[in-house]
Formats: C-alpha cells, sequence, structure tokens
C-alpha cells in the first residue's frame, strides 16, 4: 500500500487479495484508529504473486526490513523471526 509520495505504508500477504483489501473498506467502523488512518492515506496497491506460502512470508519479512513501512509493526525489528515448520513423522516430511 501505498500514499500520493509513493512511500510505502504497508507490506502484507494474502491468499485472497480481493477479500482481503475489501476488508479494510467496507467494515472501517470495526478497524482500530491506526487502521483507519492507514486506509484514508491508500492511494494505490501494488503486489508480488508468489509460487508458494513460504516465498511470500519470506518476501514479506525481507520488504518490511528492507522498506521499513509505519504501519507495519511486527516485522520492522530484528526482535522477531519467521520461522518454517517442517513435519517430520511422516515419510515425505512438509514445509
Amino acid at each position: 500500500m501505498q500514499d500520493s509520495n509513493n512511500q510505502v505504508l504497508y507490506v502484507g500477504k494474502a491468499k485472497h487479495l480481493k477479500n482481503r483489501i475489501r476488508s479494510y473498506f467496507n467494515s472501517s467502523s470495526n478497524l482500530s484508529p491506526k487502521i483507519q488512518q492507514l486506509v484514508h492515506k491508500i492511494e494505490r496497491f501494488e503486489f508480488i504473486v508468489t509460487e508458494t506460502e513460504t516465498e511470500a512470508l519470506i518476501l514479506e519479512n525481507n520488504l518490511i526490513k528492507q522498506l521499513k513501512p509505519y504501519y507495519n509493526d511486527r516485522l520492522k525489528d530484528d526482535k522477531t523471526y519467521p520461522f518454517i515448520k517442517v513435519t517430520l513423522q511422516e515419510k515425505f516430511p512438509k514445509v
């Protein structure tokens, strides 16, 4: 999400992008004041399609660390780390 100066405001991921974007605009009364402020500043959306959920998580994490968007609190600093769960109980482990 970018503002009128092409400043990145927020980086996020969604399996269903249309639903995710709609959620910001259809239920503004249920949104926190910070998210309502974000919605008022949005001028354009940019998206990148990834092949896997893992790729999306890594890309999201890297973009947040690189761009440091104001509305991304969770992954902005290096105090939290993304993780990948690997199942070892099965013949063919899953990621």
